[in-house]
């Protein structure tokens, strides 16, 4: 009976230094997942499989690739609100994409959602607005942008 016992525990052992294995290995692939980050100040990256290489250029936002658009946001905490900042590029060489009509549905902790306009702001060329709520939680925000007629969207969180 003893013999028996010694041998679950070994085997139990064993199987939870593969498992540990196994999860170290996952964390390193989740890194590179197309996860929006749960704060502004780190990015996160996605590209589609098959898609074109862009080249690293960022803000220091939560950056998504969407075919051949740039999507990054970044959530700023104001004593008035958090300032929502969201680059909308183009191209391999990122050019700015000025022209474009940028809604934000910012999804509330109590689950309530709210809806922003966002507008260009020239000197830094990028869309902003001010969001002025200041509960503590997680934001999730859903981006369109409206493009001449072509849409195209982002996912992004931040925290209060």
């Amino acid at each position: 009976m003893a013999t028996h016992k010694s041998s679950l525990i070994i085997l139990f052992s064993v199987g939870l230094l593969f498992l540990g294995a196994c999860s170290k290995g996952d964390e390193a692939r989740d890194q590179n997942s197309p996860a929006p980050s749960p704060t502004a100040s780190k990015p996160a990256s996605s590209a589609p499989a098959g898609k074109m290489d862009h080249p690293k250029v960022s803000k220091g936002g939560q950056v998504v690739e969407s075919g051949a658009y740039h999507l990054e946001f970044l959530a700023e905490k104001k004593d008035t609100g958090t300032h929502l900042y969201f680059y909308l590029q183009r191209g391999d060489n990122h050019q700015p994409v000025a022209d474009a009509n940028i809604t934000a549905q910012v999804q509330l902790p109590e689950g309530k959602e709210q809806t922003l306009t966002l507008k260009y702001a020239p000197e830094g060329k990028h869309y902003t607005v001010l969001f002025p709520v200041k509960n503590p939680g997680q934001y999730p925000v859903k981006i369109t942008a409206n493009i001449k007629g072509e849409k195209v969207n982002g996912r992004f969180t931040f925290n209060q």
